[in-house]
C-alpha cells in the first residue's frame, strides 16, 4: 500500500511544504472525526487530468464507519465529484442537501477545502453513516458543534496548529477519554461525563460548568511539588499544548486546542484523560531499567576483575604456552566485559554494535600484535543488536581477527576488512585480510581452540553457520552467516505517558 507521500508525489504538483502540512493534519485529524462521529478522506488534486486522488482515510472511533473498505489510492475524474470541485474552486465548506448510498448505507457528504498560506491544496471529504441516528443527546450535539468548529478553522487555514502536539503519542489524551468546552476567558461551558470523573479522580467533586477550570484545578493543588509551567496556559485554552499535573495520586494528561475565528480566539477545546495506572507501569519499568543496567554494570566490573587477575597470573607464568593461553582468556573475558559496559550506559537491551565491534577489534588487535602494524577496515554497519547476539558475535569477530592476525600476517602488517550485509535479522560478515592464507595444519583438518570456540558459537549459539575459503586477491575470507534472535515481547514504550 502506498504512503501518503508516495501518492502526493506520484498524482500531484505539491510542494514539500504542502505535503508537510496534509501530514501534520492528518496527524491530528482522529480528533476531529471523533467529534464529527464520521469518516473522513483526504483529497488531492491530480496534475494530469485535474481529477482527484484519495491519499489518506481515518474512520471514526466513536460511532459507525461508512467505508469497510480502505480508499486510500482511490482515483475520480474529473466532474465525477462536484462537492470536491465546488469546495476546492469556490474556498467554501460544501453539504448535499439530500443524502448518498455508499454500500447500501445511508451517508451524508460534507466537503472542506484545505487551506495553507491562504491556497487550496487538497479537500477533505467527511462521511457521515445516518444508518445509526438517534435522538442525539447534549454530549453528540456538544461534539458536532465542535466539529463544525474545526472544520471552519480547516477552511481558514487555522487548523492544524504547527508544533501542537498530535497522533497516537504515548498517554495522549483522545475524545471520548474527556471533553471540556470552553470559553475564551477559560470558563467551562460543557465537560463530558469522562472529564467530569477524570477531575473527581483529582479531588474536585463540586460543580464544573459555569466555573473557570484554572480555578478549579488551582484549588487543588494544596500538595507541595513541581508544577509543569505550560499548565495554566494549558488551562486556559490560551495555547496547543500538553501539560501534565499530579494530585491525591492520580495523574491527569490534558491538550489544549484553541478554537478561533478570523484569526482571534473564541474558546477552546480541553482534552483530558487519566494515566495514572500509566504513570505507575511507566515508573516500573524506570525502576527496572534502572536495575538492570545496575546488573550489567557489576556484571562488567566483575569480568574486569578476573581479567586483571588472569593478566597478573600470566605474567608470573615461565612458560611461553601458558602465558599465551591466559592472555587469550583475560581477552575473550574482556570481550565480554566490553559489551555489558556498553549495556550499562543505556536504557533497554541494546547496544550500537558498530561501536562494540570497533573497541573490540582494537583490543584485540593491540594483544595479538604488539609490535605489528595491522589496520581494520569495516565495510557496511551492524546497527543495533540485542545482548544475546552482541555477546556471542563480539566473541567470534574477536577471535576470527585474532587468528587473521596471528596466523595470517605472521612477523609483516597488513589489512583485516569486516565486509557487513544485514538485511533484517539476516546477517552476513565477511572478515577478509590479505596475509598469508589458510595454513597447512588448518587445511589438514587440525583446528585449535579459537577455532572451536567459533565454530560452536556460530552453529549453536547463534543458529548459523560459518566457512573458509581464499581471498580473490590472497589471504583468506571467513564468512559468518547468521539469523538474529528477536525481541521478546514486552510492554512498549509507546504506551506510556510523557515525563
Amino acid at each position: 500500500m502506498p504512503t501518503m507521500k508516495d501518492l502526493v508525489a506520484k498524482h500531484t504538483n505539491l510542494g514539500q511544504a504542502d505535503l508537510e502540512w496534509l501530514q501534520l493534519l492528518t496527524g491530528d485529524w482522529q480528533l476531529l472525526s471523533d467529534l464529527s462521529f464520521a469518516d473522513l478522506v483526504l483529497w488531492v488534486p491530480r496534475k494530469d487530468d485535474g481529477g482527484w486522488v484519495a491519499v489518506a482515510h481515518c474512520r471514526p472511533s466513536t460511532g459507525v464507519t461508512v467505508y469497510y473498505d480502505d480508499v486510500v489510492g482511490t482515483t475520480v475524474e474529473a466532474g465525477r465529484r462536484p462537492l470536491l470541485d465546488r469546495a476546492y474552486e469556490q474556498l467554501r465548506i460544501c453539504r448535499e442537501r439530500g443524502t448518498d448510498y455508499q454500500e447500501d448505507v445511508t451517508v451524508r457528504e460534507e466537503t472542506v477545502p484545505v487551506l495553507r498560506a491562504g491556497r487550496p491544496i487538497a479537500v477533505l471529504a467527511r462521511h457521515t453513516n445516518l444508518s445509526a441516528a438517534r435522538t442525539p443527546s447534549r454530549l453528540e450535539l456538544t461534539y458536532l458543534q465542535c466539529a463544525d468548529e474545526l472544520t471552519r478553522m480547516i477552511c481558514e487555514g487555522e487548523f492544524p496548529a504547527p508544533g501542537a502536539p498530535s497522533g497516537p503519542r504515548r498517554g495522549a489524551p483522545r475524545v471520548g477519554d474527556g471533553l471540556i468546552r470552553m470559553d475564551k476567558d477559560g470558563k467551562v461551558t460543557y465537560a463530558s461525563p469522562n472529564a467530569v470523573s477524570a477531575l473527581h479522580r483529582l479531588g474536585h467533586f463540586g460543580e464544573v460548568v459555569d466555573h473557570s477550570l484554572s480555578e478549579i484545578v488551582t484549588s487543588l493543588l494544596d500538595q507541595p511539588g513541581l508544577v509543569d509551567e505550560s499548565l495554566p496556559l494549558v488551562l486556559m485554552g490560551r495555547a496547543p499544548w500538553r501539560s501534565h499535573i499530579e494530585n491525591h495520586g492520580a495523574t491527569l494528561s490534558m491538550r489544549a486546542v484553541p478554537l478561533k475565528t478570523a484569526g482571534e480566539r473564541t474558546g477552546a477545546l480541553l482534552l483530558v484523560r487519566e494515566i495514572s495506572e500509566l504513570r505507575r507501569r511507566e515508573q516500573e519499568l524506570l525502576t527496572k531499567d534502572a536495575t538492570i543496567r545496575e546488573v550489567h554494570h557489576r556484571v562488567k566490573n566483575n569480568l574486569q576483575t578476573v581479567a586483571a587477575l588472569l593478566r597478573l597470573q600470566a605474567r608470573r607464568i615461565k612458560s611461553p604456552e601458558g602465558r599465551g593461553a591466559l592472555q587469550e582468556a583475560m581477552r575473550r573475558v574482556s570481550t565480554i566485559a566490553l559489551v555489558h559496559e556498553t549495556l550499562s550506559e543505556g536504557f533497554g537491551e541494546k547496544v550500537d554494535f558498530d561501536d562494540v565491534v570497533g573497541r573490540t577489534l582494537s583490543l584485540a588487535v593491540e594483544l595479538a600484535a604488539p609490535s605489528t602494524s595491522v589496520k581494520i577496515r569495516r565495510e557496511g554497519r551492524f546497527g543495533e543488536l540485542r545482548a544475546e547476539n552482541a555477546t556471542p558475535l563480539a566473541l567470534v569477530l574477536t577471535e576470527l581477527v585474532t587468528n587473521a592476525v596471528e596466523h595470517g600476517f605472521r612477523e609483516r602488517g597488513g589489512t583485516v576488512t569486516l565486509i557487513v550485509e544485514r538485511n533484517g535479522a539476516d546477517l552476513r560478515v565477511t572478515i577478509r585480510d590479505d596475509g598469508t592464507g589458510l595454513p597447512e595444519e588448518f587445511r589438514a583438518g587440525q583446528s585449535g581452540l579459537g577455532t572451536q570456540i567459533v565454530q560452536a558459537l556460530v552453529s549453536g549459539e547463534m543458529r548459523g553457520r560459518i566457512s573458509w575459503a581464499p581471498a580473490p586477491e590472497g589471504g583468506t575470507d571467513v564468512i559468518v552467516e547468521v539469523t538474529l534472535r528477536k525481541a521478546t515481547a514486552s510492554v512498549s514504550r509507546d504506551e506510556m505517558p510523557e515525563g
